[in-house]
């Protein structure tokens, strides 16, 4: 009995660490490496993320249904939705809320701020991840952050570190994602958390054991739908308090200066609050600085990788710059931010939809829409985690680690082995570390590239452009 409760107080006492731990290095010194490091790859590119923000719009958006015969597995809208899978879902829905609880609406101008620098690293990764690259035995393209830090720097102890700690922090990481849905459509709808576990386990095996071509055509066809579908249902609660507008930008500018009383639900912010959470939650949301989503654009089709990179910048745009305000403007102008607050915050965007088409509905939307959601994250998150176990191993080791994180989706259903839980932000501190530093030792490559662009390819085709628009005035006249 003794030797039970002296275990007992050993794990508090190990979990009070790793909590403590946690909490310091995201607070402080994970955001300062991250805000630096972009402010500093924003400086070596020269600004590219701003100064042709018109021409990576063209360049991704503008080019998805065209077909290309460019060297790679999928093409590079299917590269940008798989990537975007990981990204969008609980943190832009759930997450943005929880982050006006306890920064108050001045941590959503903190979140525009990481995301506008978040852009320069995140196409910086995927541009050493396209540089990088190479083809596995099957002939599938393969890359990310532990192929660029091995044959770019020759750190392979930083690489294997990268790979290892991935690998492992997804198993958790899975298990939190797949737990949320399952207590939240057992409140929705009464779903055991059993039977919820058992769905997605299925309709995830069904899309990963098809590889990565198979999840890239899962994730085109899911991912814009459901982001377009929710962005309506926001958008058109935020044009039917359209009034409120003016003063709810007063309060994200004002009080991302300044500390807000408490008012309501709402328990109030010092601005310091409103810096941790805005900047915590914009770096969540995007995973800029992770490397991650550089493993699913090493199998793009490309000519280049500057022109597979911008798919970063706009990616980071659409989930934080758009995604995220959204979801943040619409509990704003609901007022949903002060009825909601502490333990109950993550449902502050379901109040906020409930207002103009019931409680039922906001529930009921938020929930379908979450289970999806976490589906294609989940999807993405057991390809990441079969790509470090076949660099570090073999593709059969990364055949069994899809059945590992394919059971811990149902064991993390059930609530199970919760005290993994307690790594998952150390061991992904332990992942940003392992990229971010590396990233930063490559600046010379990723300004070389990004010139080289510039130079090669985006004059050429400008003057190339120019030229025909001459040609068709002169035709005329």
């Amino acid at each position: 009995m003794k030797g039970a409760l002296s275990l007992g107080n050993l794990w508090n006492t190990i979990k009070e660490g790793l909590t403590t731990i946690s909490n310091f290095l995201w607070t402080y010194p994970l955001a300062i490496i991250l805000i630096l490091g972009g402010i500093f790859l924003t400086f070596r590119i020269k600004f590219f993320q701003f100064r042709f923000f018109g021409h990576v719009l063209h360049q991704t958006i503008g080019q998805i249904f065209k077909k290309t015969k460019k060297k790679g597995t999928i093409t590079p809208f299917q590269a940008f939705t798989s990537a975007l899978a990981s990204t969008a879902g609980a943190t832009n829905i759930v997450g943005v809320p929880v982050a006006i609880s306890l920064g108050g609406p001045g941590a959503l101008f903190w979140m525009w701020l990481v995301a506008l620098i978040g852009m320069a690293t995140k196409y910086s990764e995927i541009l050493l991840g396209m540089k990088y690259r190479e083809k596995n035995e099957n002939g599938i393209w393969v890359g990310g952050p532990q192929y660029y830090i091995k044959k770019a720097l020759g750190w392979k102890w930083v690489s294997t570190a990268f790979a290892f700690f991935l690998m492992i922090e997804l198993i958790p990481s899975t298990m939190v994602q797949s737990n949320s849905i399952a207590t939240q459509t057992e409140g929705a709808f009464g779903w055991p958390v059993e039977v919820t576990g058992a769905v997605m386990c299925l309709a995830i095996a069904l899309v990963v054991f098809g590889g990565i071509k198979r999840i890239a055509r899962v994730t085109d066809k899911m991912v814009p739908g459901m982001v377009l579908i929710y962005l309506s249902v926001c958008l058109y609660i935020i044009f039917a308090n359209i009034d409120q507008i003016p003063n709810v930008f007063s309060l994200i500018f004002t009080h991302a200066f300044t500390p807000i009383s408490a008012t309501g639900g709402f328990a109030g912010a010092a601005v310091t609050q409103g810096l941790r959470w805005g900047i915590a939650r914009g770096l969540y949301s995007n995973e800029a600085g992770l490397g991650t989503a550089s493993i699913a654009h090493a199998a793009a089709k490309t000519d280049h990788p500057s022109r597979q990179a911008m798919w970063g910048i706009f990616s980071v745009f659409i989930d934080t710059i758009v995604i995220c305000t959204i979801s943040g403007l619409t509990v704003l102008v609901t007022g949903a931010w002060r009825e909601v607050g502490g333990s109950d915050a993550s449902n502050m965007i379901n109040v906020a939809i409930g207002t103009e088409f019931g409680d039922a509905f906001g529930s009921s939307f938020i929930t379908v829409f979450l289970l999806f959601f976490v589906i294609t994250t989940i999807g993405i998150l057991v390809f990441y985690g079969e790509k470090q176990a076949e660099y570090l191993f073999s593709l059969r080791a990364a055949k069994i680690m899809r059945i590992v994180y394919i059971v811990s989706v149902f064991v993390g259903a059930l609530g199970g082995l919760q005290f993994i839980w307690q790594f998952l932000d150390l061991l992904l501190a332990f992942v940003l570390l392992a990229n971010i530093i590396p990233l930063l030792f490559l600046h010379k490559d990723i300004a070389a590239l990004t010139d080289d662009y510039v130079n090669r390819v985006y004059k050429k085709r400008t003057k190339e452009q120019n030229v025909q628009l001459f040609d068709e005035k002169e035709d005329a006249s």
